[in-house]
Order: C-alpha cells, then structure tokens, then sequence
C-alpha cells in the first residue's frame, strides 16, 4: 500500500536496480527487484510443480495414476493446454516434442503475473525504500522481450531443424524479383509478431497496476480537499474500486499468460509445418479424383 501511494505512480512499476552498470536508461541492471522476482518465480517452479504433480490419490495400481490436490490442477492445465493449444497448433506429429516448452512459457509467466499483485515490496520497506524485491516482473519489457526472443529462436531454429531450405524458400512466394520484396516483408512480419508478443504482455501487465495506483491516490486527494467525511465516503469507493481490480488483475494474469501461451504454439507450428496446407491440398485432390460409389 505504501508503494501504491508514493507520488509517483509509475514507482511500483518501474525495475529498482541495486547492482549494475551505467546510468540512467543505459543501466544493466545485475541485481534488480523485477529479476530476484524471476528468480523467486523460477525457484518456485522448479520446487513446487515436481512435488505437485507426485500428489497421488494412493499407491495401489489405480490410485498412484490419479493426481490430487495442486497436482490436479497443474495436470487439468497441462491436458486442457496441449489438447486445446497444442494439437491445434502443432500437430499430432510435434506437440509432444514443444509442448514441455509452451508449458514452461505459461506456467513461469502465470506466475510472474500473480507474484506481481503480492505486496511484497512492504516487507522490505526499511531496505532501499522497498524495492529490493516485489513488482510485476513482466512489466518489464526487456523481460517479456528476451521471452519472446526465445520464441523466435525456436520458431526459426526449428523451422530450419524440420525444413532446412523448404523453410526459407517458403518466404519467397510469387513471381521471380516480386518474391524477394515479399519474402523481406514475411522477415520483417516474423520480428514485428516477436515484438507484438513483448509488447502485448507488457502494456497488459502494467495498466492495471497503474490503474490501481492512480485510483489509490484519490485518497490522499480527497482528504485534502473534502475533509474528513468526504475523504472518507471517496476511500470506500477507492476500496470497492480497488477489490474489483484486483480480481480483474487475477483475470488478466491467467489471460495474457495463455494468450502469449498460444501465440508461441501457433508461431512454432506455422515454421515446423509449412508443408501442411500442401498435403491437404494435395489429400483434397486425390479424394476429388476418386469415384464415387455406388
């Protein structure tokens, strides 16, 4: 709550730096509240999700293939994304071979997302001002950008791993000296998504908790310029108000981690299946040419 009514609401949501180097925007940071924050969201993955996921209803022949507890969820999750995510986007020949990493990218992000609408700056208020840890990690852009970075590397290191020239020459459509303006604009679309993913979680991420900031500081204001009652009926409103964003912040943590989730399924399957509309094409044909009985 502190950090939510410093005069500056861009405050809470800005990286903290405690080690790097340079100045200003030029600052690497080493050591950072948003980076301990994925440190923290990283080092919760790897011990909570393998204990979970051993969550067994018993240990007779049934009962140990049956999950309890978290380890339901986290198995429901996982299910519901590669049969609804996966499968759509991968196809049956590759989603078992990217789906550990489309699992990896939602389930650090979700956690990332939620971690931020703790108020864990509060308890380290008497260090640097309390930023030594807390923060929504993906409102970082550089964060959400080495994310998507990632994505790009497996869309096109696969591409290459599955297609080898076929996914290159697969940029160069249509008529010769057409095809290679064509195929710059496919190169420069391919970085502009990457992009768009970075940006689409940051601007997301960080609204909200601009917005709830924004809305906090109508407290203090009002005191000042309505007095005791005034300032008070305009606090149970900031309240209300404040609750209803939270749980539309819980909404959105969930949403944008599932939509950066499926953008980076339906980018790989796009690179490891440009054959795909051509066997169907060729399928369709064949079926065309065959007689009908009866």
């Amino acid at each position: 709550m502190l950090m939510l009514l410093a005069s500056n609401p861009v405050e809470h949501v800005a990286q903290h730096t405690f080690w790097g180097f340079g100045e200003g925007f030029w600052t690497f940071p080493i050591i950072s509240n948003h980076i301990l924050m994925q440190v923290l969201a990283a080092a919760l993955l790897v011990l909570v999700i393998p204990r979970a996921v051993r969550m067994r209803v018993g240990n007779d022949e049934i009962g140990r293939y049956v999950p309890r507890g978290l380890g339901n969820a986290i198995e429901a999750l996982c299910v519901a994304l590669r049969e609804h995510v996966g499968i759509p986007a991968l196809g049956r020949k590759h989603v078992d071979t990217f789906m550990p990493y489309v699992w990896s990218v939602f389930f650090f992000i979700l956690t990332c997302n939620l971690l931020g609408l703790l108020p864990l700056s509060n308890l380290t208020f008497f260090i640097a001002n309390g930023h030594l840890i807390g923060g929504t990690a993906t409102a970082n852009f550089w964060n959400n950008l080495m994310l998507a970075v990632l994505t790009l590397v497996m869309v096109v290191g696969n591409g290459l791993r599955y297609n080898g020239w076929d996914y290159i020459k697969h940029f160069f459509v249509g008529p010769p000296g057409m095809n290679v303006f064509i195929a710059v604009l496919e190169m420069i679309g391919l970085i502009v998504r990457t992009v768009a993913l970075a940006i689409r979680l940051f601007a997301n991420m960080v609204a909200g908790h601009m917005l709830l900031a924004v809305l906090l500081s109508f407290v203090q204001l009002a005191y000042m310029a309505l007095g005791g009652l005034g300032g008070t009926l305009v606090t149970l409103l900031v309240i209300g108000g404040s609750v209803a964003i939270n749980f539309l912040e819980i909404l959105v943590a969930f949403l944008q981690a599932f939509i950066f989730t499926v953008l980076t399924a339906v980018f790989i399957g796009m690179a490891v299946n440009i054959h795909h509309d051509e066997h169907e094409e060729h399928a369709e044909a064949v079926h065309a040419e065959q007689p009908v009985a009866g």
